[in-house]
């Protein structure tokens, strides 16, 4: 069977300077995936061009159809959920009207979907009326991340959800990141926190320089301390 998300030699460009040099990667469908490396090393990037907000060459697929000429707004129909780095909330709105933007892809009731956000993010139950802006960085994350699960992906990219945020909301996010996997959610995350995002992964990408310098179960590239030392940081 096919991985679910497929790319080969892609190359992504920020107008003459590129950012990618011919990665390839593979997601299995039901994993969660970490994209690791240091700043500048083309983790945001890959999402991006995945999503198609940058120029890009080279063949992506997702659940084997080819999304080389996919427009971004098509790509999240098919299920992509993207979350990007800054979370790109709608502040002046209230929590409820982000969530429901957030599910603008799909027909249906949003009902059920709403009351299982609540139910994974309980405060945000409570604030529904207010705006997205009054939350608090952490607050915000978590509403980013609410309103992809109102998108019903079947793919989730997560860009650095541990920017910023104290440890306490860090784990808690990436607790129920692991709930949504358990439901069924794929999931590839870009993440500077290598040593979280390894406990809460099957398998990582170690981006260098806009190529992938190494691949492997999580597991593996933990317990190697060359490999911590001179890709993970710790």
């Amino acid at each position: 069977m096919a991985p679910l998300l497929e790319l080969h030699d892609v190359v992504a460009s920020y107008g003459p300077v590129k950012a990618l040099h011919g990665i390839s990667l593979e997601v299995e469908e039901g994993a969660i995936v970490a994209v690791l490396g240091a700043n500048g090393a083309g983790k945001t990037t890959t999402l991006r061009a995945i999503s198609n907000t940058v120029r890009r060459s080279g063949e992506i697929r997702f659940d084997g159809r080819s999304l080389g000429r996919t427009c971004a707004e098509s790509i999240a129909g098919l299920g992509i959920a993207h979350v990007p780095e800054g979370r790109g909330l709608f502040p002046e709105l209230t929590i409820l009207e982000n969530l429901r933007l957030g599910a603008y892809t799909r027909r249906g009731p949003l009902k059920s979907d709403l009351e299982r956000v609540y139910a994974y993010f309980p405060l945000l139950g409570r604030r529904r009326n207010e705006q997205a802006g009054s939350l608090s960085g952490g607050e915000q994350q978590m509403l980013a991340l609410a309103r992809a699960f109102m998108q019903r992906p079947r793919l989730l990219l997560l860009d650095e959800p541990s920017l910023g945020l104290a440890p306490i909301i860090v784990s808690e996010i990436f607790r129920i990141v692991k709930e949504l996997n358990r439901e069924g959610m794929t999931v590839l995350v870009v993440e500077q926190n290598a040593h979280i995002a390894l406990q809460v992964a099957s398998s990582a990408y170690v981006l260098e320089v806009g190529t992938v310098a190494l691949h492997g179960p999580s597991a593996e590239l933990e317990r190697d301390e060359s490999v911590r030392r001179s890709y993970l940081g710790y």
